[in-house]
């Protein structure tokens, strides 16, 4: 029997690419795949991996060339991964990488761009949802997957800690979130949809302004300022699971950080409720 064909590499490397310029940050979010071929075939007929670069060192790539190219278009980044494969291993004759992008749009607060609060683009659900009895009907307003985060002006500290405590304490960390949210009416509002809209911007405003002493913290002053905003409302509840952006030790490497590169991570993760009423 013959090998005809081989190529192996490592799919879903997850990187959040945060660049910086005078305070303005912008964040590039990439699901990269990257497959080599090459002199490899002894690797299947023989068991002899000796030519073999390991599918960790390819994610280790990843990271380093996101590293060196903050502020590279998706193409760009591509461009120079591809390349590193091809000038540091002569035997290796295609690389192959595909990077798929998790687009970030700027937040608008106060008719101006936010220079480190973003929304996801296609973002979140509305929903209504009416409760009618022969005594009384209830309606709720909200949105599910509503997904959002700051860069910058997020810490978490100050928390319990005991034999079991790992988590380091940080002052400076990304803080992202896929909200659900809904909120209860008392009265109609003049406009349904202006009023929710309002709602959504009130809650963000917040969010992208002040600093955030963690999601709780962060969660318990967004209602607040809804119910503020829109007299109508008599309550809101909001559900938001940390969306987790882990900063990756490069220090091995000989490169430094200083939070300009993440791993971002769904699973598992921080889940913070609140019901915040008049």
């Amino acid at each position: 029997m013959a090998l005809v064909r081989n190529t192996y590499g490592k799919g879903q490397v997850r990187v959040m690419r945060v660049a910086d310029a005078g305070g303005r940050q912008e964040v590039r979010e990439l699901s990269v795949r990257t497959m080599l071929e090459g002199d490899f075939a002894a690797a299947y007929t023989e068991a002899d991996n000796r030519r073999v670069v390991a599918t960790d060192t390819i994610k280790n790539i990843t990271y380093i060339v996101a590293r060196e190219t903050l502020s590279a278009p998706t193409e760009v980044y591509a461009q120079k991964l591809a390349l590193r494969f091809l000038e540091r291993y002569a035997h290796v004759s295609k690389a192959t990488v595909t990077a798929h992008e998790t687009k970030w749009s700027r937040m608008v607060v106060a008719g101006q761009e936010h220079p480190h609060g973003f929304v996801q683009d296609a973002n979140g659900r509305p929903f209504a949802e009416v409760v009618a009895t022969r005594d009384d009907v209830a309606t709720r307003s909200g949105i599910d997957g509503y997904t959002f985060l700051k860069s910058t002006a997020s810490g978490w500290s100050n928390f319990w800690r005991d034999e079991y405590t790992t988590l380091p304490e940080t002052d400076d960390r990304i803080c992202a979130t896929a909200m659900d949210a809904s909120w209860l009416w008392a009265t109609a509002p003049a406009d349904f949809g202006g009023a929710n809209a309002l709602v959504l911007s009130t809650m963000l405003d917040v969010f992208a302004t002040t600093y955030s002493k963690g999601v709780q913290d962060s969660l318990y002053r967004m209602g607040e300022a809804a119910l503020a905003a829109v007299p109508e409302l008599t309550s809101l509840t909001a559900a938001c699971p940390n969306k987790h952006y882990l900063p990756l030790d490069l220090s091995r490497f000989g490169l430094d950080n200083d939070n300009r590169v993440f791993v971002p991570t769904d699973e598992p993760h921080g889940q913070i409720e609140c019901t915040v009423a008049r």
